[in-house]
């Protein structure tokens, strides 16, 4: 025999009123999970990759380099550029927003961590590696 539920278990005790006496209800608000959300990480936007990219074409062409990558990390976007894929990168380019206000976000560091040219405008910063691609024509 089908029974609905009216509140009582089969020993006749009113549950619904049992309820708030024996499990007290206590109102959280959720918490957010820490990994949860955005990913608050630094990249190029697309007219700096274009612009890293066209020197970078221009530089293949000219036989100088060979590979790229690319890093993306939560204080720093970086592009490494190799002669051969296996080695240490030739230069790195890297965009530091947090120095965006000091001595500028962009800048060029060498094989040896030495910075070759640091400042605010990329076009600006990416000349110093141009001179890489004028030689002496004899």
């Amino acid at each position: 025999m089908a029974r609905s539920f009216q509140g009582e278990n089969a020993a006749g005790i009113d549950l619904l009123t049992l309820w708030p006496q024996v499990w007290p209800m206590t109102v959280q608000t959720p918490t957010p999970f820490p990994g949860k959300g955005p990913a608050q990480q630094i990249a190029f936007h697309r007219h700096e990759l274009g612009a890293i990219m066209g020197l970078y074409g221009r530089m293949v062409a000219a036989g100088e380099w060979r590979d790229y990558g690319m890093s993306f990390l939560k204080d720093v976007a970086i592009f490494s550029v190799f002669r051969r894929t296996a080695e240490h990168p030739l230069y790195r380019i890297e965009k530091r927003p947090a120095l965006r206000q000091k001595q500028g976000q962009y800048c060029v560091i060498g094989m040896d961590g030495q910075v070759l040219k640091r400042g605010h405008d990329l076009k600006s910063v990416l000349r110093v590696l141009e001179r890489k691609l004028i030689r002496a024509v004899k």
